[in-house]
């Protein structure tokens, strides 16, 4: 209540001095970005050790991991399509991101008591679930909150807002495992449970943030999309340069396996628990550093080369992890592919924006985060199995492969 009562302290005084802006940018693209703040150090805590959950403490083999992982990460997909459709609809963006929050909120304290791979299966699914309701919504909002000109500086803020959650979110686990385990390679059952304990505490202040400080913006009058609800067609009205870029995403992504894995190469190459906690944690400050001024120079330079420089550092990363033997090597490994999300992440969702009329923005960004999520379960259920039946460097030269492909179809094929 406290928080709730500084954070509306705050606002009214950016109303005050900054005619309604905060940070220069509409209200609502800071209080989203402080909704994925606190909604990234849940999930953080709770979500990102479970490859070490499943291995360390339930036993389960790499293929499970990759299972898991890319079930978790596909499930939420067609819902993320079908959110955005609806939110065209009832032109209700909060609505459906309020429920998508909750539902991932409610489930969250479940992982205390599981116990099988197939019940953190099922937990994660409905954390996708929720995910899979708010994504495309959420998006919008954030969309409809800036103009053109500022766009990339809006999802930039956002971005960095979001993985500045992952970071605390990371350093309280980071702490909470040395207290409890001190340096130990293995996460230990008592661990995980206190770290789920904590972690259900800023889920729940996110979704008060959002319920109270948001506002929805008022579609002017027809902006309503009606034309795809009459023809049941969700690509209606979309240019063919929007379906190109959707395509060339989803080669992309085939190579782009569930983070899963690159947790379990750090460990694969005996780094410690805590370690890896902290690479995590560097992984996303410079995330969080890149973001903004990514953002900011897509508004200037066009969002389509900014997003081939992302991949292009993916791809390099991903060389590296295929081919590292040192921890030092790791440790720049994870900070660079902070890096390449900094670069690719929100300039990708602002290009989306780009591409689309304002009405069917909800659509289109539940069709991009719908391509991204059904390409996630074929490239992590490959990962996985290329981690068993090749080796662990495998999965990271695919993901490479993928990427060069990817940037010369968005070179050739992809028009700014």
């Amino acid at each position: 209540m406290i928080y709730l009562v500084l954070m509306e302290s705050f606002v009214d005084r950016g109303n005050r001095l900054g005619q309604g802006k905060v940070f220069g940018l509409h209200p609502n693209v800071f209080f989203l970005g402080m909704v994925s703040l606190l909604t990234d150090i849940s999930s953080e805590m709770i979500f990102t050790l479970i490859p070490f959950f499943l291995c360390n403490v339930l036993g389960a083999a790499a293929t499970i991991v990759g299972l898991v992982g890319g079930v978790s990460e596909s499930s939420d997909a067609i819902l993320r399509i079908f959110s955005g459709w609806i939110s065209d609809k009832l032109g209700k963006r909060k609505l459906l991101a309020l429920l998508g929050y909750g539902i991932s909120t409610l489930v969250k304290p479940f992982m205390y008591l599981a116990s099988t791979w197939g019940v953190v299966l099922a937990i994660k699914f409905g954390d996708r679930v929720g995910k899979g309701i708010r994504t495309s919504p959420r998006d919008v909002l954030v969309a409809d909150s800036v103009s053109p000109e500022e766009r990339g500086r809006g999802f930039g803020l956002h971005r960095a807002m979001d993985t500045s959650g992952a970071v605390l979110g990371l350093v309280i686990a980071a702490i909470i495992i040395y207290v409890i385990q001190g340096k130990g390679l293995e996460l230990g059952l008592g661990t995980y449970q206190w770290l789920v304990l904590v972690g259900v505490i800023p889920a729940v202040l996110a979704v008060a943030v959002l319920l109270v400080f948001v506002r929805e913006k008022k579609l002017p009058a027809g902006g309503v999309d009606k034309g795809g609800l009459v023809s049941g067609k969700l690509t209606a009205g979309f240019s063919r340069r929007f379906h190109i870029f959707l395509a060339v995403m989803a080669v992309f992504t085939l190579g782009n396996s569930s983070d899963f894995f690159v947790i379990l190469r750090a460990q694969n190459l005996e780094v410690p628990l805590v370690q890896v906690v902290a690479m995590l944690a560097l992984l996303n400050v410079t995330y969080a550093a890149v973001s903004l001024p990514a953002g900011m120079i897509s508004d200037r330079l066009g969002r389509r080369r900014v997003i081939i420089a992302g991949w292009f550092i993916y791809a390099v990363v991903y060389l590296g992890f295929a081919v590292a033997s040192s921890v030092w090597l790791v440790w720049l490994l994870f900070a660079c592919y902070g890096v390449y999300y900094g670069v690719a992440e929100g300039v990708a969702r602002a290009f989306v924006a780009d591409l689309v009329p304002e009405e069917k923005r909800g659509t289109a960004y539940g069709l991009y985060h719908g391509v991204v999520g059904l390409a996630l379960l074929p490239a992590s259920l490959i990962a996985g199995w290329l981690w068993e039946a090749v080796n662990p460097a495998a999965p990271f030269f695919l993901g490479a492969g993928l990427a060069f492909m990817a940037m010369l179809g968005m070179t050739v094929l992809v028009r700014e």
